[in-house]
């Protein structure tokens, strides 16, 4: 279906291969002096521009000296069901050392910045908290080559939300036309077939779960292994969180110091943390209080002193729904985009 976002026609832009099978898309201004780069990563599902608020960046930006670029991984559209955030960050890592010689050969030195939407998100603090480069190779993906990851001028946040508990909104409203109990069930039984697949069969191999049974949440065309929905799901959260339970607001705040208070110590981000999370997101339960996980996300960066997290930029956005992509979203989308204006402003004078 055609996005009333984006216009009739399409916007210019250069297609660039960053490897031999991946691609980015750069949204480049033809009247305007470009050097700075912003790096826009979707979340589960997403794949090239297909977040609509981007056309609000890409016309905001046009005048200035930044220019959009949208990422194709490995892991997208329907392929994020065998993706893990490992392979995710070092094919991010590939795409900002092409961005960064591309634009330094054409411009001379230029600012390189990371947003991200919703698991796109994870992967922004996944790149700037984790080892550099990640330390191991997992056994189901063998082929994965570790990198060393670029310094970055730059990180923004988008509706990074919980997993696990977008899950147990599902079981406690239902979902899809389907009750609570019938969701609880379905996913009681998904949760001990996981589980047998990732302690009894092969390790190097990624076992795919019935889709009949994960599309009661996710989308049916979406194959879903054992390993990445047991990350989702997170069963042994809060005490023992898994690689993907990285926003969840029951998580202590010493375990917020393990990702979001590594920031620091990695000393891969120049400027500051920024972090928006939409105030009226369909996948945050209303147990949650965003402010407050706003203000424990900020304690756990700056645990140190170290002033790492935005407190300028970073905010609830008043009425955003997810994705601020529902007809009413056109003041929380000006509200957003005024903010990452404001922030990439302040990244150019690191």
């Amino acid at each position: 279906m055609y996005s009333k976002f984006w216009p009739k026609g399409g916007l210019p832009g250069i297609l660039h291969h960053y490897t031999e099978s991946l691609v980015t898309f750069e949204y480049a201004s033809s009247s305007a002096r470009q050097p700075h780069s912003l790096l826009f990563i979707g979340g589960l599902g997403d794949g090239m521009a297909t977040t609509s608020y981007m056309s609000d960046l890409v016309r905001a930006l046009q005048p200035t000296e930044w220019s959009l670029f949208t990422v194709n991984l490995t892991s997208s559209y329907q392929s994020w069901g065998l993706g893990h955030l490992d392979r995710d960050t070092t094919e991010i890592a590939q795409c900002v050392q092409y961005i960064k010689d591309y634009k330094t050969s054409k411009f001379g030195d230029g600012k390189v910045v990371l947003m991200g939407h919703s698991t796109g998100s994870q992967c922004v603090l996944h790149y700037i908290s984790r080892p550099n480069p990640h330390q191991s190779v997992p056994v189901f993906d063998s082929e994965l080559e570790n990198i060393k990851r670029l310094e970055i001028d730059g990180a923004i946040m988008q509706a990074p939300v919980s997993d696990r508990e977008a899950i147990a909104l599902c079981m406690k409203y239902g979902f899809k036309g389907r009750s609570s109990s019938e969701i609880q069930e379905l996913w009681k039984k998904l949760e001990e077939m996981a589980k047998e697949a990732t302690i009894h069969q092969d390790k190097s191999f990624d076992t795919l779960l019935p889709l009949w049974m994960t599309s009661s949440i996710y989308p049916s065309n979406t194959p879903i292994s054992a390993r990445r929905l047991l990350s989702l799901l997170s069963p042994e959260s809060p005490k023992s969180p898994s690689e993907d339970d990285l926003f969840s607001s029951d998580l202590s705040d010493e375990h917020f110091q393990k990702t979001f208070g590594m920031v620091q110590q990695r000393g891969l981000l120049k400027h500051k943390l920024m972090v928006l999370i939409s105030g009226a997101d369909q996948a945050v339960p209303d147990w949650v209080d965003k402010e407050d996980l706003l203000r424990r996300w900020k304690n756990a960066t700056d645990h140190t002193g170290a002033q790492i997290w935005d407190q300028d930029y970073s905010a609830v956005v008043p009425g955003a729904s997810h994705a601020l992509s529902n007809d009413d979203q056109a003041e929380p989308r000006d509200f957003l985009v005024k903010k990452v204006l404001g922030y990439l402003q302040a990244a150019e004078k690191i």
